[in-house]
């Protein structure tokens, strides 16, 4: 979805507490990192948990679903195939982001090595020896293209920088205060981070969102993270959202 589209869906909420409208409920799941176990582990209780849902049920998942873990490619493969119990909405998240632009520039992997990139080119099969070296960056790259799926990768590209229902702004990272939605920059949808988190006047939805791990969900009044590490805690979380009520699901592993 364009970004330029963004004004259209961002009407001032109103002052009550936030809420969706009538007859739908929504999942909101934080950065999964590669940890595919953990998203298994939390479909299944999403799945439990529909018993007594409405009629319109809608997944989103706020980006980050590969690096760090090790079983990117198998998150990016489940994600692809739709398996999962509700449909969903999926969103870019920076790591995505970085991927894409490597699959043009191989000079990324300098500094997305350090950060969750080489076990994510190890999930899908690259020997990742010579990266780790700091060397043989182009050679890693033409292997990718050759062992990734175009199916993933277009399922990469068709990720979204936004959603909004209701009340909430959804995005990976947060908005820069002070700018109107509709101008935001694609980069501080992706990246941003303290001027967003420090911000405690009001945006003109609630913004939900990860990228930044906090030990617990963090409900402020202007906005609800939802990224609880998962790759380090083995906590995934989902924030469900139904008319004006919040709650949380979250999956543990040993």
């Amino acid at each position: 979805m364009a970004l330029s589209r963004l004004k259209q869906f961002l009407k001032p909420a109103p002052k009550a507490s936030a809420s969706i409208e009538a007859g739908l409920r929504l999942y909101v799941i934080g950065d999964v990192h590669g940890r595919l176990d953990l998203l298994d582990d939390l479909s299944k209780q999403i799945a439990a948990d529909l018993d007594d849902a409405p009629a319109d049920v809608l997944t989103i998942f706020v980006g980050d679903y590969i690096d760090r873990g090790r079983e990117s490619a198998g998150v990016i493969d489940r994600l692809n195939r739709g398996e999962f119990p509700t449909p969903f909405h999926a969103l870019r998240g920076n790591h995505e982001e970085i991927l894409l632009k490597f699959l043009e520039d191989e000079s990324v992997l300098e500094s997305w090595r350090k950060f969750g990139g080489l076990e994510t080119l190890h999930s899908y099969g690259v020997d990742v020896s010579e990266a780790m070296r700091g060397r043989g960056y182009d050679a890693a790259r033409k292997r990718l293209l050759e062992l990734m799926p175009e199916t993933h990768r277009r399922f990469l590209e068709g990720t979204d920088l936004f959603a909004s229902f209701g009340d909430y702004l959804f995005v990976h990272a947060g908005v820069r205060p002070g700018v109107p939605v509709h101008l935001q920059n694609a980069d501080d949808l992706l990246w941003i981070r303290e001027e967003f988190l420090r911000f405690r006047g009001q945006f003109d939805k609630v913004v939900v969102h990860g990228h930044t791990p906090v030990d617990a969900p963090d409900v402020q009044a202007n906005r609800i993270n939802v990224d609880t590490g998962a790759f380090a805690t083995s906590v995934l979380t989902a924030l469900v959202l139904e008319g004006a009520d919040r709650r949380f699901l979250q999956t543990r592993a040993p």
